[in-house]
């Protein structure tokens, strides 16, 4: 997509555009606020974010923020015609998992687009992800149409068919590809649908006098429901689904968890973000999201602001979940609910 992000139109002006940045914090003659130690008896260990090899070395940009270690992993992703140009590749035998594990490419992107293999079960008849030990009348492999990055192009297409065709030859199948104008005519209808339907809330936390230690604000956080996330600087508030995204994610310094003396540093400025088209409106994520942010306002006694500077009240929230109801309407009426599956997928 063109743009990551299109603005919300609503009463007062509030802009609601894009995963605003997290980085305004200044210091002050007074030291932060810093959590408070429960007696020795009582007392618990204070978990700071821990940046892991996973998450240092990762380079999709695509990728939800990360859930706690202890959430499962999410099932892998599946072929939707409604999302995916899909190639089939027929064989005149049955192949094995073995078989198509070994020729699969190393990476599974094409340009900055997922690409995925199934296999069509013999034992089953169902599409499925390629396991080692299965057998498989018929391959097919898809490319997601759009996301995030934009539309599928000309150049991802001819890459996509390379694959398909290489994985072809040396499993002995027969590879029937959609036609690459219908397919990239295809891609950038849905980019447009996407970019715009796509909407990230955002809202600043500001305080209004005292600064706040790392471990104070997490301290305060947790009593919320929000988590420590792998990833320095951020906090997360999980959602119902097992190995899903989370419903809120709370940002701050980054820099500021990983100092020697994070209770030294001194935060004076949180964005409190959801990803609309990733969460699932049964999960009430606005609601999750307003409420938080008052609670943690009051905690905190920090101000509520727009990137702006604007101050957020009871009508500015009004008219943004008036308009989430009209955006929410329109995904679903394309088959793309917002947390489903396929709108997960696309708005990735």
């Amino acid at each position: 997509m063109s743009d990551l992000t299109v603005a919300l139109a609503i009463v007062g002006g509030v802009a609601l555009a894009g995963v605003l940045a997290h980085g305004a914090w200044q210091a002050r003659r007074a030291g932060p606020r810093r959590a408070v130690q429960a007696p020795a008896a009582e007392r618990t260990e204070q978990i700071e974010p821990v940046l892991t090899d996973a998450d240092a070395g990762a380079a999709d940009t695509s990728a939800e923020p990360s859930l706690p270690r202890s959430a499962p992993r999410r099932q892998a992703a599946r072929l939707d015609a409604l999302i995916d140009a899909i190639a089939t590749l027929e064989s005149e035998s049955a192949l094995s998992g073995a078989l198509v594990l070994a020729h699969l490419p190393p990476t599974r992107r094409v340009g900055s687009k997922p690409f995925i293999v199934e296999g069509l079960a013999a034992d089953t008849g169902e599409w499925d992800a390629i396991s080692e030990h299965g057998l498989y009348s018929a391959l097919q492999a898809g490319v997601l149409l759009a996301n995030r990055t934009g539309a599928l192009n000309e150049i991802e297409y001819s890459e996509f068919a390379q694959r398909v065709q290489a994985i072809a030859d040396a499993v002995g199948a027969m590879p029937d590809l959609p036609d690459m104008l219908d397919v990239v005519a295809r891609a950038r209808e849905l980019d447009a649908f996407a970019s715009a339907h796509d909407a990230q809330l955002a809202l600043h936390l500001r305080a209004n006098g005292a600064a706040w230690s790392v471990g104070y604000l997490q301290q305060q956080a947790a009593r919320h429901g929000f988590v420590n996330a792998p990833v320095p600087g951020r906090m997360l508030l999980p959602g119902a689904d097992e190995g899903g995204p989370p419903v809120l994610v709370l940002s701050f310094d980054a820099q500021a968890a990983l100092a020697e003396q994070s209770e030294l540093a001194a935060l004076r400025d949180l964005t409190l973000t959801f990803d609309v088209a990733q969460t699932p409106a049964s999960q009430q994520p606005f609601a999750a999201w307003k409420s938080s942010a008052m609670a943690l306002a009051a905690d905190l006694e920090a101000a509520l602001a727009d990137d702006n500077g604007r101050a957020l009240g009871e009508e500015a929230f009004a008219g943004i979940g008036a308009e989430l109801e009209r955006l929410y309407a329109a995904l679903a009426e394309r088959d793309l609910a917002a947390g489903s599956p396929a709108a997960r997928r696309l708005f990735s």
